[in-house]
């Protein structure tokens, strides 16, 4: 780092610490960084976005997010003109590649889990991945380039794939839905003052009519909407050795032109406020639920369900429960009409303490692409 004759670093080591040191030293000596360190980012971007510019170097991360889709150049130049309002990405191969075996092969998320650890499509600790974090940090970094102020990753809710199992997959498909885990960033207000928005990453009901849907594999895609150019769709190889270089490279390019041309205000934010927006907790979202319970098979048990759900003003738009079900517990699975989460999560909390329900229900959003 300190050699005179090295022009530019890159940094590829993932982690935070070492990772951190590096950056920070790199950029004190006005040397341009490239990193694919997305969590770095997420976690220490603002500090490290100022120490860039103190010091008039600049920071490279295109292979942070999603791999070899140039979505960071497509969301800071190519859409400069537009104000992104609605994001929704696929930005996590290895959850990707675990849901759409699921739903082809009619398997379970362990036995998947482990095949796709032996193929090299999940790690050895696999907690990044399907729990939603990998995707969490990619969600963080596009909210708070597309938004103008650095979301925490705190802010961010977060739920991943585990619990997801075939009664769930069967359920989707059977009413034109296909499972994803979806990262979604959304202005909440209005064109005015600080954006308020919702960024979350979580297993979603996606219809079969929405291009996402057929998102298959280790692939990644992201739909964004602006103002001016409306819907876009960026798709392509979300991870692995090539798709990363090709991103890498892309950056030691930009890296190389903006020495030569002593450009040093490749700035973080595309569109820096003089304000702060704000990141709408989770809790105070509405939106269509799909819920799933696992219940003692007699009589009395939906109604002491849909009781609970009724006194929380939370409507049922279909129930299902399958029939010749043996056994004495049975899954009953419900799509629930707008509801805030918040009093959705009260209404699940009661239910699962009833004596009819055994074990934590399921609820994943019904995501209709609207505003």
């Amino acid at each position: 780092i300190e050699d005179p004759s090295v022009d530019v670093v890159i940094e590829l080591m993932g982690g935070l610490d070492a990772a951190d040191e590096v950056t920070r030293r790199a950029l004190e000596l006005k040397k341009p960084v490239v990193t694919a360190n997305k969590a770095l980012l997420a976690e220490r971007g603002a500090e490290l976005f100022a120490i860039a510019r103190e010091n008039n170097a600049n920071i490279y991360f295109e292979a942070a997010v999603a791999g070899g889709i140039p979505i960071i150049k497509a969301l800071r130049e190519g859409m400069v003109a537009n104000s992104i309002d609605r994001l929704y990405g696929i930005v996590n191969g290895t959850c990707n590649y675990i849901l759409t075996r699921m739903e082809n092969e009619g398997a379970d998320f362990e036995p998947i889990l482990q095949q796709a650890q032996e193929l090299g499509f999940a790690e050895a600790e696999p907690s990044l991945d399907v729990d939603g974090l990998d995707a969490m940090h990619k969600a963080c970094l596009m909210a708070s380039l597309i938004h103008g102020f650095w979301v925490s990753p705190d802010d961010i809710y977060v739920e991943g794939i585990r619990r997801i199992d075939q009664t769930d997959i069967r359920f989707a498909r059977s009413h034109g839905y296909a499972i994803k885990l979806l990262a979604v960033i959304k202005r909440l207000n209005g064109p005015e003052g600080d954006p308020q928005i919702q960024v979350s990453v979580a297993p979603a009901l996606v219809p079969k009519s929405n291009v996402l849907a057929s998102v298959d594999g280790a692939f990644n895609a992201i739909f964004a909407q602006g103002d001016v150019v409306g819907d876009t769709l960026y798709y392509g190889p979300g991870a692995g050795q090539d798709p990363t270089a090709s991103a890498v490279v892309s950056d030691i390019v930009d890296a190389c032109l903006d020495l030569k041309h002593e450009s040093h205000d490749r700035a973080f934010l595309a569109a820096e406020r003089s304000g702060n927006g704000s990141v709408t907790p989770y809790s105070e979202i509405e939106g269509d639920f799909y819920i799933r319970f696992e219940a003692v098979n007699k009589s009395g048990t939906m109604a002491a369900i849909t009781s609970v759900l009724a006194d929380m003003g939370i409507g049922i738009s279909s129930c299902l429960q399958p029939e010749n079900h043996t056994g004495d517990v049975t899954p009953i699975m419900l799509m629930v009409d707008r509801a805030q989460r918040k009093a959705l999560d009260q209404a699940l909390e009661t239910i699962a303490g009833l004596q009819v329900v055994t074990g934590a229900p399921v609820a994943l959003n019904v995501e209709h692409f609207q505003s």
